[in-house]
């Protein structure tokens, strides 16, 4: 799915670019936005290597959680935002298996030593899969916790060909399956560091490395994590050059905006459990919604993940917004309706200009935006341009986001 939209974006000259798993994910989404966790890991340095070489620093240029250091045929990566408000990060060296031999590493230093090329992978957030794909090595995938979440038509057929395992829930990883799949590394995803299966893997001499790509704020920082999976399959070339081109994309659509005075005014999220969450002004949609040249109503907050509001306050200041993105879960203007009857006293519902990232799903209803979004920010923008601004992408058509029915 991945290259497939690389290859459209290229060639459209950027004019055409269930219930329970529902509910779940829309929970995760809320606590990926709110929680601030914190690890006791004492902090490793790299050791001295056996090479003469110095370390340099890899090419990443938006992301703010990892660094990538070269050193001969070695290869570090420092991971220091694995969650958010994390006390310390974590350092991994990654050795090309036929130099084993002769790098002379002190494995104290290191949170993993990992022999590249993976061969075997497991991956534990819809947010690795696109990065697999478009590097070529989706076939590398031999399990995932709650395999229904993930929507790519590509690993979808390799789940139902029984090449890809059913692992259970992240929070409680079946680990004798992962075991049993003898996987070369296990990239994990954390809230904290207290995931107990994780470090039952670890003592079986599986690396457990962590991938913080949704702590990003900036949608190519969350897009240059693809920059993070190349080093363990020798990709590195290749990472860069689909990055690039995404990085192109984006930019060369910003510019399409580049003279828009009139800027619509935009109110996001709705209510769960009676709180209103809303992007925080200096959140990863935010800044979407900043590039695509809209008045966004929190933009004046410094909030990086969402904001918990109340009806009444949000009702006092958007009322009368333009736009309304993603409220709650709800995807048609009935739902919204029967969910809560004040939603009908703003503009934007009046007006039928509410949008959603939570209609277009996979088959067995894993949602598109929150896998392949963060992988696909110049789709993303787009997509806002052409909600936002109508007349400067005529003929593009909505991806991500989907008018409420």
């Amino acid at each position: 799915m991945f290259n497939l939209l690389i290859e459209r974006s290229n060639n459209t000259t950027f004019e055409n670019i269930k219930s329970f798993t529902l509910y779940k994910t829309f929970f995760f989404v809320l606590l990926v936005t709110l929680i601030s966790c914190k690890t006791d890991k004492k902090k490793q340095s790299h050791s001295t290597i056996s090479q003469e070489t110095p370390l340099q620093a890899g090419d990443v240029a938006y992301a703010k959680g990892f660094e990538i250091e070269k050193s001969g045929d070695l290869t570090i990566i420092k991971v220091s935002s694995p969650w958010p408000d994390a006390d310390n990060g974590f350092t991994y060296a990654l050795v090309p298996k036929n130099k084993m031999a002769s790098i002379t590493l002190d494995r104290d230093a290191y949170d993993a030593i990992v022999a590249v090329p993976v061969e075997k992978m497991v991956v534990t957030s819809t947010t690795h899969i696109p990065s697999l794909e478009a590097l070529g090595v989706a076939d590398r995938l031999v399990g995932f916790p709650n395999t229904a979440l993930i929507s790519s038509k590509e690993t979808r057929k390799r789940i139902e060909e029984g090449m890809v395992k059913e692992l259970g829930n992240n929070e409680s990883i079946n680990t004798e399956m992962v075991i049993d799949l003898s996987p070369e590394i296990v990239v994990g995803f954390g809230i904290n560091n207290q995931n107990r299966a994780y470090e039952t893997i670890k003592r079986s001499n599986i690396p457990v490395v962590y991938n913080g790509d949704w702590t990003e704020q900036s949608p190519l920082g969350k897009a240059e994590w693809i920059k993070f999976f190349a080093p363990f399959f020798e990709l590195e070339e290749k990472a860069e050059r689909l990055f690039s081109t995404i990085e192109n994309n984006y930019n060369k659509t910003k510019k399409i905006v580049e003279h828009v005075e009139q800027r619509p005014t935009v109110l996001t999220g709705g209510l769960f459990k009676d709180v209103w969450h809303v992007s925080g002004g200096n959140s990863w949609m935010a800044q979407f919604l900043n590039d695509a040249k809209t008045d966004y109503l929190w933009a004046d907050s410094d909030d990086t993940g969402g904001i918990a509001l109340s009806l009444e306050s949000v009702l006092a200041k958007a009322s009368k917004a333009d736009f309304w993105l993603n409220p709650s879960m709800l995807t048609s203007y009935n739902a919204m309706k029967e969910a809560n009857r004040h939603y009908t006293q703003f503009d934007a519902f009046k007006n039928q200009r509410i949008y959603s990232n939570t209609i277009a799903q996979g088959e067995t209803g894993g949602l598109l935006y929150y896998e392949l979004a963060p992988n696909r920010p110049d789709l993303v923008l787009k997509d806002l341009i052409h909600i936002f601004h109508p007349e400067l992408l005529p003929q593009h058509e909505l991806f991500f986001f989907k008018p409420l029915e």
